[in-house]
């Protein structure tokens, strides 16, 4: 008896354990829980609707459960019908068995669904800022994803809930300006904590890759952080100032290509707005184009109208307002590659920066200093300052342009928000010009003013750009500032072929303008040099007068032979208006194209020959003239030699215009024409005159390269003609 009670128990262990085993592996189906699952679903939200087929029941005896499952359910949500792969949860025994159904965990598996749909089931379900942030951003895209719910014994949802898949071809519009496509990852979603992994999408038909991106909720905030890795990207100036939010309104870029590598992180509130961005960047700068400045071609003659750059290596790092820029590599600012360092820094107050440029087989101009590169020789130019952001301001600590022994260099170049001069504490120049001459020069700040010191200098560029500079120009003036210059040259070149010693005086500037001055000098044998300017309420007056007129003749053109003679200039301006009268005396032309020409055309052939030959001697050369704006009115050109007269009127309009009339009469015809004045003539001419013949009227008009030239004969003399002639035979 005693061993069939024993058997009957074991056989009724046995059977309760396999009916364990059964239920835990296979379990049974039934639809017995269908109402109840789904009165359940409903306290979570009304709205929900689930449709189940037949749930399997799978014990799970260490945790005391029941695992319900479902394949194929499907869930309504306001007309949205969401497909569910599977639904799973889990019932405890003890309510079970107390009649007391309520799920404790829901786990759900969906098939491929439109990421929309998704987003609104979950905001049914749980709404907060995250989820609505994230159904703004969302445009399309499809998941599979793995939800668990976990329930409290009343029934609501507990805060650890899990959503974890991947996307298919998503389309996010985070900004109004930025637009990201084509997106697959994978990802992990919980209650304050957003993980996506394996990203890769396209921005701009560029595709990116982002090994991780994290969202975390941090007080009324979100934490969006992550890491990028994109190669072979390609952007214009607009795409890029969208993807770093970086101004480069000034730097027309029209492409670049690079790898990009970087981390970054920012919070973002409720409202969208985005603070304490923060970025490290290394970019690998393939290639870029950028729009060349016109104003570079002073410096670099054969500039390419397109800069390209290649193989730069560039950090970046951004992070509440400061934002680090260090880079260098290749660039084609001309026909060869040069090298080219740079680090910016910018706060919210200034922009510091750091560059060099070094210049190997390309040309280098710095042609208002008559100074050129050598071509097969290195350059390196540095340039160090600040910019200060609020007034637009910039300091520049130091600009230096070394090349083998010749060197320029200027500290602590202070410029207005308009890039006028403010102030320079220095200014260091020692090379050898275009002219092969030494140049060796300082200056130096004094308080206000400033001091010119210099052994040599060659001033021909700089006296030539002053003649043909236009004085009104508002780009000529430089300075912000008054203040005054002294200067001590010890030998101070006009020319190749004359030199100034001791040249010393002083230049008093005001408004960019030359106000009042007084410069001296000697050339070789007790020979002087003197210009003076001075300045009243209402007028200036210069003053220029040289025993050598040549250096200064020469460099007009179309006079070539000039020897001898010495030059006396007085000018007054006022209202804009200069009235000026230039005199030279004593001097001798081997060549002047213009006056040749009206010789030949009046059939003055044997002076046309002496002038083209050994040159025509004046003794007497006057102009007065005026000058407002771009117009130059030649009241009276008058001048007198052994051979030939000359009295001339007109105006000269810039570079478009030039119309002049005049008198040109052999010394001849001038002698036979006063020796037929009663007394006068015998006391100035004699009684002997020759022959010859009479002068002509001229007139010369048009264009300077156009110019046309009619003559006439004259027979008779102008009275005029005739007066100016006795005044400078009197006086001679």
């Amino acid at each position: 008896m005693k061993k069939i009670i024993f058997r009957f128990l074991i056989f009724i262990l046995l059977l309760i354990f396999g009916f364990i085993i059964y239920l835990s592996t296979i379990g049974i189906k039934t639809n017995a829980f269908n109402d109840q699952i789904t009165k359940e679903v409903k306290k979570i939200n009304n709205q929900i609707e689930i449709e189940l087929d037949k749930i399997s029941i799978i014990l799970d005896p260490f945790k005391f459960k029941l695992v319900l499952k479902t394949i194929g359910a499907n869930l309504k949500n306001k007309n949205k019908l969401i497909k569910l792969e599977s639904v799973k949860s889990n019932i405890d025994i003890k309510t079970f068995i107390n009649k007391k159904f309520s799920l404790s965990e829901l786990d759900i598996t969906t098939r491929t669904i439109e990421i929309k749909n998704l987003i609104s089931f979950i905001r049914s379900i749980k709404d907060s800022p995250q989820i609505y942030i994230l159904e703004k951003f969302v445009k399309k895209g499809y998941l599979i994803a793995d939800i668990n719910l976990k329930f409290d014994q009343k029934g609501n949802i507990k805060n650890d809930f899990i959503i974890k898949g991947f996307i298919k071809d998503g389309d996010v519009k985070p900004f109004k300006k930025i637009n990201l496509s084509k997106i697959n990852l994978i990802f992990n979603l919980q209650n304050d904590k957003f993980e996506f992994k394996d990203i890769n999408l396209s921005y701009d038909n560029n595709d990116l890759t982002f090994p991780e991106l994290n969202i975390k909720k941090q007080k009324n905030k979100f934490l969006v952080s992550g890491k990028n890795n994109s190669k072979n990207l390609v952007l214009d100036n607009k795409k890029i100032n969208q993807l770093l939010n970086i101004d480069f309104s000034n730097l027309k870029i029209k492409s670049a290509e690079f790898d990009l590598s970087n981390t970054f992180s920012f919070k973002i509130d409720n409202k969208y707005k985005i603070d304490d961005f923060k970025i490290n960047s290394l970019l690998n700068l393939k290639n870029s184009k950028v729009v060349s400045s016109k104003n570079l071609k002073e410096f670099f003659p054969e500039l390419n109208e397109i800069i390209e750059l290649s193989d730069h290596q560039i950090q970046i790092e951004y992070k509440k307002d400061l934002l680090s820029i260090i880079g260098n590599g290749n660039v084609f600012i001309q026909k060869e590659n040069d090298n080219i360092k740079y680090n910016f820094f910018k706060s919210k107050k200034n922009l510091k920066f750091d560059t060099s440029l070094e210049i190997k087989k390309n040309p280098f101009h710095l042609n208002f200093l008559n100074y050129k590169k050598d071509q097969d020789d290195k350059l390196k130019i540095i340039i160090r300052g600040v910019k200060n952001l609020l007034s637009n301001e910039i300091n520049f600590k130091n600009i230096s342009v070394k090349e083998k022994n010749n060197k320029f260099e200027i500290q602590n170049l202070s410029l207005s928000k308009k890039y006028k001069i403010k102030s320079f504490s220095g200014v260091d120049l020692s090379y050898f010009d275009n002219d092969l001459l030494k140049n060796d020069l300082s200056i130096k700040k004094k308080d206000k003013n400033y001091l010119l010191e210099s052994k040599s200098f060659n001033a021909t560029k700089i006296i030539n750009d002053l003649l043909k500079a236009d004085k009104g120009s508002e780009s000529k003036k430089i300075f912000s500032n008054d203040f005054k210059l002294d200067i001590k040259i010890k030998e101070a070149f006009l020319d190749k072929d004359h030199q100034i010693k001791d040249l010393d005086g002083y230049l008093t500037y005001k408004n960019s303008e030359v106000i009042d001055a007084n410069l001296e000098g000697d050339f070789s044998n007790n020979q002087r040099i003197n210009f003076t300017i001075r300045s009243t309420s209402n007028e200036k007056i210069t003053t220029l007068y040289s025993d050598i007129a040549k250096p200064f003749v020469n460099r007009y053109k179309f006079i070539r032979g000039f020897e001898e003679g010495n030059l006396d200039f007085y000018s007054i301006k006022q209202n804009n208006i200069s009235n000026s009268k230039l005199i030279i005396d004593n001097f001798k032309v081997q060549e002047v194209p213009a006056l040749a020409k009206l010789l030949t055309l009046a059939s003055l052939q044997g002076i046309a020959d002496l002038l083209t030959g050994e040159g025509i001697r004046f003794t007497d050369f006057e102009m007065k003239f005026s000058n407002k704006n771009n117009l130059m009115r030649i009241e009276e050109l008058y001048a007198i030699g052994p051979a030939i007269s000359l009295l001339m009127e007109g105006y000269i309009e810039d570079n478009d215009l030039i119309s002049l009339r005049g008198t040109m009469v052999p010394a001849t015809t001038i002698n036979r024409t006063i020796s037929s004045i009663p007394l006068i003539g015998d006391i100035l001419v004699g009684k002997k005159v020759g022959e010859g013949v009479f002068g002509v009227s001229f007139k010369i008009k048009g264009p300077p390269n156009e110019l046309k030239t009619t003559v006439n004969p004259v027979k008779t003399l102008t009275p005029r003609f005739i007066t100016r002639t006795l005044e400078k035979i009197k006086k001679n």
